[in-house]
């Protein structure tokens, strides 16, 4: 099947119109436009599904604003994820209502882990998207026994979820959630490595490749993408089904079009786009 490419838009939507930011480890936001400009301009380059993201919703306490979703998605034809600030599945109902394909749920999937079972109940578990903000920890921390270690650049480590925008830690071991997220009918893994965001050196492909090989679901890999190079190795050292990124698309250093054709000239099968 064809890799997915899909630009984030990480937005702040405490504001009227909602605008799209970036950061880096989830902190030092900077602003990089309207939402709805930006989907429709990567629909325009060719981008698969465009993931939208209330960055603030969680750590807020507040609700995903509809309104900002459905000005979104009325300008955009091709698959849109929302996520941020979902917690019951009514909130799953109004935003598939106000134009989503699909919803994102991190924190309240780890705070509740029912709501992902029942809302693949309700919704179906193709509009299920468990996100997981992972954080590396060396394998020989006070925390590590018994958790899922992997072999990774830095030595042995394993994952630990985070949640409210990667400001809390859970204790809860990241492969083990995924795994569990899949049982209960998540549809896919959004996998965001905390130390990669936004620090464009490449995705964490071992933590990736981790979790792919345990899923039998769509595993997105998420944080880290700064050049096409890194979109290969997500999909080939990581085994990703998709591929995330917002820092790449968002400042003007490559379009969806350029990094499909670097990937379709590298043997990686993509959808491209005429024109």
């Amino acid at each position: 099947m064809a890799k997915r490419i899909i630009p984030c838009l990480d937005c702040d939507l405490a504001v009227p119109q909602g605008r799209v930011i970036k950061g880096i480890r989830f902190r030092k936001h900077v602003y990089a436009g309207d939402p709805a400009e930006r989907a429709r301009q990567y629909e325009q380059q060719g981008a698969d599904e465009i993931v939208f993201l209330d960055v603030t919703a969680s750590h807020e306490r507040r609700e995903t604003m509809a309104a900002v979703v459905e000005r979104t998605t009325d300008e955009v034809f091709i698959p849109v994820t929302v996520g941020g600030g979902i917690r019951r599945v009514d909130d799953f109902v109004r935003m598939l209502r106000a134009g989503a394909d699909k919803c994102s749920i991190t924190t309240h999937a780890l705070q509740e882990p029912d709501l992902v079972s029942s809302a693949a109940e309700v919704v179906g578990s193709q509009a299920v998207v468990v996100s997981i903000d992972a954080q590396r920890h060396e394998a020989g921390d006070a925390n590590g026994k018994g958790r899922n270690v992997i072999d990774t650049p830095q030595g042995p480590s394993w994952y630990e979820c985070w949640t409210y925008g990667g400001r809390q830690g859970t204790g809860v071991d990241a492969i083990a959630w995924a795994v569990e997220a899949e049982e209960r009918g998540a549809g896919e893994i959004l996998l965001n490595s905390i130390e990669a965001d936004g620090m464009q050196m490449g995705y964490d492909c071992a933590l990736t490749e981790a979790v792919s090989r345990r899923l039998g679901i769509p595993v997105i890999a998420s944080g880290g993408c700064g050049r096409p190079e890194h979109f290969l190795e997500a999909f080939t050292k990581g085994r990703a089904d998709a591929a995330l990124a917002a820092s790449i698309f968002h400042f003007g250093r490559y379009t969806v079009r350029e990094v499909k054709s670097y990937l379709a000239n590298h043997g990686v099968p993509v959808r491209l786009v005429c024109g």
